[in-house]
């Protein structure tokens, strides 16, 4: 009765989001819990207190270990997942230990616990809060019954750079649209109350910058202005503090010279400071220590006081704090105010969690894993995370009536690689991969001719190429599915080379000569270059690493019993050398305009030129393949009639926007309409563009909405590099459209 009330709790969150506004005090008074903060603090020795602030891995049942939890010495374990050894441990932390402080176990989970979920950047190109916010309570429904009460999620570092590994955990690279989406995933971490036993503590990562290092090279070096960082860097941080995101994890990198993890103007001035953060600040895994590689730090000692002076209240794994905080106190470089501090936020945090009424984990309970309603939720991320971005001659939806398939590609049956990166705890038996959900839908009426072609993304072995063309000169279409292995995104695994791997694209030309309609599905962790092969295919649709259920939703997009929405949340490269690419950039003093000149129609023996002065590529152009935003359907839509409330804007007041868009096609389908802005003269430039709202809307063929916009002032202020917060007098541009590389436009000025 109890797990059927918790899945009713979860039908609940489609229809009302409301439900999980976020009650930053659990059940307990906020003063309340600061008087029971303090009065803890007063019977704690400095060396419980230093255990607080220490983080250990998976210290399982080592009576070495067992002995610091006696002694409250340790005040939070990550990666242990064993509910009966964390019950043993909570209960000599409870029950043994001289001040019975609980501990908080953590891990991360990222996109899912057992129900693995679309990689975050497929689950941002659905475009649909609830979607994440459906991600992150399954996640943590699941988590949460084994006892883990923290994760290390969402990251919402604005990733701009694909041959960076972990944009496959990022929301994409706008600002807005990873601040959306980032509290969306926050409230569904955290549900309704942290003190509610399925609640999940929620950590922002990674402070900040992390997205911007240097050539997309993971843990490398970030150099970022105050502008840029208050503009771009910062907002989704802050959105999801406003919601009530309960951790903040510091980022390995350094920048401008600092690394985050002993950077006080990041942690005291901004998050504590200005914003008025009263959670718990941890250091990613070991990155205290690692100051001293930076070269910021001369040894052990002096990376511990350097953090700790930041006000980094938790070290994760990297043993900085122990050995020296009570040396550093004695020295003075170290204030107890310091200590302290940190103290009362991890403590609040256990208190926030419910950990001092509730520290056990029921294990009579059902297990929630791979609910069926898990499940369903998961294909419905998937499918909805699908953007087709290629469509010729109306090939998809796939004839249901069609005779013969040939499924071949590395990745049409790769069960493990399909879930994507950071899946520790996925289940390889619970995944259903493309093939075998075609076999399943459609084995009975449709001939499907599998050749696997190549065993896995990087073979280079061809002799399976000749019996995959003759399955493809068997069949009537062609499904190819390429991709990357899933260990070739995430943490530390950045490509210089982001084209397929292996022998896929000669693969994929030797399939051509079939002379069959080709479907390309992609299944990757980031965008893959791929221009010099998409003549030889017909449709193009990107699946990410879809999770789960996967191999079901892209079944029912290619058939057509799901209509696909998904749109780009991030700018799709035309090669890899435009990068970092990304939509919302800066217009230069000679942008591209008219007729370019490149590699291909620069004549022979020309002068030594300067071929128009502009910012381009001779081999590249300045455009992407796709932009952000962009994604087709199975239908039309047409925009008109962009009008606009008002041609002058003053800061007290709205400006409505508003247009008609009407589905000039057959199907029924969802548009995802776009708004964008340019402030077009500034004290400080402007993007040439910036993403300030989006709505889903769906529409029935020949059906017209007018869909409106309102704009805010606070919508067009801007930070300077004086750390100044502005609304400037100006012309402002304002499009309606479906991506952004295009729309209705409007001109309006703001008068102050």
């Amino acid at each position: 009765m109890k797990n059927k009330k918790i899945y009713l709790l979860l039908f609940v969150v489609i229809t009302s989001s409301s439900l999980f506004s976020i009650n930053r005090t659990g059940h307990r008074p906020e003063n309340d819990i600061e008087k029971k903060i303090e009065k803890i603090m007063l019977q704690m020795t400095l060396e419980e207190k230093i255990g607080q602030m220490e983080q250990l891995n998976e210290i399982g049942i080592k009576e070495e270990s067992l002995e610091k939890v006696r002694k409250g010495l340790i005040g939070s374990v990550l990666n242990e997942k064993n509910s009966d050894i964390i019950n043993k441990i909570q209960k000599i932390a409870i029950e043994e230990s001289r001040l019975g402080i609980p501990i908080i176990f953590a891990r991360d989970v990222i996109h899912g616990f057992k129900t693995i979920f679309p990689i975050p950047l497929g689950q941002a190109a659905s475009w649909n809060p609830q979607v994440l916010e459906n991600g992150g309570r399954v996640a943590a429904i699941e988590a949460t019954s084994v006892g883990i009460r923290w994760t290390f999620a969402p990251m919402i570092d604005i990733s701009r750079d694909a041959r960076w590994g972990r944009i496959a955990e990022s929301l994409g690279e706008d600002p807005y649209l990873s601040s959306v989406l980032g509290t969306a995933m926050v409230k569904g971490f955290q549900g309704k109350n942290l003190n509610d036993a399925s609640s999940m503590a929620a950590c922002a990562k990674h402070f900040v910058g992390y997205g911007a290092a240097e050539g997309g090279r993971d843990y490398n070096t970030t150099i970022i202005s105050e502008e840029q960082l208050r503009n771009t860097y910062l907002p989704p941080f802050k959105a999801v503090l406003d919601v009530g995101c309960a951790t903040i994890m510091t980022s390995f990198n350094e920048i401008n010279g600092i690394p985050s993890s002993g950077n006080p103007y990041l942690t005291k001035q901004i998050l504590r400071k200005e914003w008025g953060f009263d959670g718990v600040v941890v250091s990613d895994w070991a990155s205290i220590k690692e100051m001293i590689n930076h070269g910021y730090c001369i040894d052990g000692s002096e990376t511990a006081e350097k953090a700790a002076n930041a006000g980094i209240d938790i070290d994760m794994m990297g043993h900085a704090y122990t050995p020296y905080l009570g040396n550093l106190i004695k020295e003075g470089k170290i204030k107890l105010e310091v200590i302290d501090n940190a103290v009362r936020n991890i403590l609040r945090l256990k208190f926030r969690l419910g950990l001092f009424d509730n520290p056990y984990v029921d294990t009579k309970k059902p297990s929630p894993f791979f609910a069926k309603e898990h499940l369903e939720m998961a294909k419905d991320a998937a499918a909805q995370s699908l953007v087709l971005l290629k469509n010729e001659k109306e090939l998809l939806p796939l004839d249901k009536n069609i005779k013969s398939i040939a499924v071949i590609g590395p990745m049409a049956d790769a069960i493990y690689e399909q879930m994507g990166t950071w899946v520790m705890d996925g289940d390889k038996n619970k995944v259903v991969t493309p093939l075998a959900a075609l076999r399943s839908e459609y084995g009975k009426n449709i001939k499907i001719n599998y050749v696997q072609g190549l065993k896995y993304s990087r073979d280079k072995n061809t002799d399976e190429f000749s019996t995959a063309l003759e399955a493809a000169k068997a069949s009537d279409v062609i499904l190819y599915f390429a991709g990357e292995e899933a260990m070739f995104t995430g943490e530390a695994h950045s490509r210089a080379d982001i084209s397929l791997p292996g022998a896929q694209k000669e693969l994929l030309r030797e399939l051509s000569k079939a002379g069959k309609p080709i479907v390309l599905i992609m299944l990757a962790g980031r965008p893959i270059e791929i221009f010099r092969e998409l003549p030889f295919v017909d449709a193009f649709l990107y699946a990410w690493h879809p999770g789960n259920m996967g191999g079901p939703a892209i079944t029912d997009v290619l058939f057509g019993k799901i209509v696909p929405s998904g749109r780009l949340p991030i700018t799709y490269p035309l090669m890899v050398g435009q990068l970092p690419i990304y939509y919302n950039h800066k217009n230069t003093g000679r942008p591209p305009k008219g007729e370019l000149q490149t590699i291909e129609n620069i004549a022979i023996g020309k002068l030594q030129t300067s071929l128009g002065n502009t910012s381009y590529y001779l081999d590249a152009g300045h455009k992407p393949l796709y932009p952000f935003g962009y994604g087709l359907t199975y239908t039309t839509f047409e925009y008109s009639g962009l009008e606009l409330s008002s041609n002058v804007m003053k800061p007290s007041e709205r400006l409505t926007a508003c247009c008609n868009v009407k589905n000039t096609g057959k199907r029924e389908a969802v548009e995802i309409v776009q708004l964008y802005v340019r402030d077009i003269t500034a004290s400080v430039t402007r993007p040439v563009k910036e993403l300030k709202d989006f709505k889903r809307i769906t529409l029935k063929p020949g059906e017209t909405q007018k869909v409106t916009f309102e704009l805010i002032t606070e919508q067009l202020k801007f930070w300077n590099n004086e750390r100044e917060y502005l609304l400037e007098s100006g012309d402002f541009n304002v499009w309606i459209g479906k991506n952004s590389d295009t729309g209705l436009l409007g001109e309006f000025k703001v008068i102050k």
